[in-house]
Order: structure tokens, then sequence, then C-alpha cells
């Protein structure tokens, strides 16, 4: 089966594309660096010739709220017109547990934005709804930081582990559309601000955490459902601090 991974060079892409080439199929790993662009819109129909499922697991290089669903939208609109036009019979995006419930983050608006036009499309669909990544940590510590203090909600993530997603995402691929959603974390809740705390401490990083109710993140205040997902997700097998353990992984 020919199967095209949108952002196909990215961290999850990556992992997307060795998975589904490891069980045999024909997978374009697709990006402006391969000549594949959503936003211009050059070597789509060419990439997308013959293809039966499309993986999209791109994100956009800003995070600004104007640029990010400027991002999304005109992504999402080229592509999935073009998987029209080709016959592509499953559509398959990653989304963020949280979406639709955190409307003062411009990040999370274009992601709604994204799966509107997905489920508005007459391209079977599945969306892959994911909480937090592990190998954010690092990022989300440098967002909140001020100097030597690094200011997080306390509120409940429940990360996941990229490798764990890649997996998700690989499955639902080669699965039926569900035309619908569904969610994946990983194995445990940890509070935002221990999670960096951990992170830093086994980075021999030194700066200090402090938790604080009103810190938001990536524009929106949190709460411990905003994040975490509802009933019955798919739990990934890796826990953090088995993570945190393993020699690369805080690099």
């Amino acid at each position: 089966m020919k199967i095209i991974v949108i952002g196909g060079s990215g961290l999850i892409g990556t992992k997307v594309v060795n998975r589904l080439r490891e069980r045999g199929h024909d997978v374009v790993a697709a990006s402006p660096a391969s000549g594949v662009n959503t936003i211009t819109g050059e070597g789509l129909a060419e990439a997308l010739s013959g293809a039966q499922v499309v993986v999209d697991v791109a994100n956009s290089p800003s995070f600004e709220d104007r640029a990010v669903l400027e991002f999304f939208e005109t992504s999402g609109r080229n592509l999935l017109a073009a998987e029209a036009a080709a016959g592509v019979r499953h559509h398959v995006a990653l989304s963020v547990v949280g979406t639709d419930r955190l409307p003062d983050s411009g990040y999370l608006r274009a992601k709604l934005a994204q799966e509107n036009l997905i489920k508005a499309s007459k391209v079977p669909y599945t969306i892959v709804r994911s909480t937090q990544f592990f190998e954010f940590a690092g990022g989300i510590a440098q967002s909140a930081t001020v100097g030597q203090t690094v200011r997080l909600s306390p509120a409940l993530l429940q990360p996941i582990m990229s490798d764990d997603v890649a997996g998700a995402m690989a499955d639902a691929a080669l699965g039926t559309p569900l035309n619908g959603t569904i969610e994946i974390a990983g194995p445990e809740r940890i509070p935002l601000d221990e999670i960096v705390r951990r992170y830093l401490h086994a980075t021999k990083d030194p700066r200090k955490v402090i938790a604080d109710t009103h810190a938001t993140y990536f524009g929106t205040v949190l709460n411990d459902k905003s994040l975490t997902p509802g009933d019955n997700p798919r739990i990934g097998v890796t826990r953090f601090e088995d993570w945190l353990s393993r020699s690369s992984a805080p690099q």
C-alpha cells in the first residue's frame, strides 16, 4: 500500500515512516525538503498519485497566533483538495488532546480549525489526539524561563513518548477510517511543573521550577482536565522516569 507521510522528516514523521516501511508498505516521507509543500501546493499532486493513505503530522514553523492559523488552514485546504482529486481513501491527522477546551491558545485554535477542515472534507478520516510529548519538556522549560526561574502551572498532564505516538499513528494509518477522533496518552498523570522539575534534575540544569496556578501554558491557563484525555484513551507503554533514565533521552 502506498502511504504518504506529510511532515515525514520531523520527530514523529520519521518514526511513522520507519514503522510503516517495516510493515512492508511503500511510504513516501513528504516535506518541503523533498519537494512536497502543502502551503504552496508544490509537488502535492505528484506525491499523492496512487496513494491510498495520507498521514499528516506536519507542524507549523511558527507558533505565533496568526501564522499558525494560516499554516494549518492553508496546508489543510491544499492537502485535502489534492487527496480528493487523487482518490485517497484515508486521511490520518495528528492533533492535540484538549484542542476543543482551550480557546485562549492560538495554537489549539489553529489545530481545531484543521480538525474542522478534515471533518468537512469528503475524504474518510481518523483524527488522533495526543497528549504532550516527553520530548517537549525542554522546550516547555525554555518557554517559561525568566532568569534562573521556571514558572509553570501544577495542572495535571498525561505525557507520552514520541515512539508511542508514532505507533498509534501507524496503527491508525493501517486501520479502517473512523470518521471520528481517538485519544492517546502516557501511562501516568503528572503535574506540569513536576514534569519539568524532573527533566531539569535529570539534565543537571540549575534552574528552579516554581508552581503557579496562574502561569499560562502557550497562552492559556490550565486546570487538571485541560490537557488530560477523556475515557478510554489508548495508553502508551513508556513511563516518564524510564524515558528520563535513558542516557540519550534528555538530549
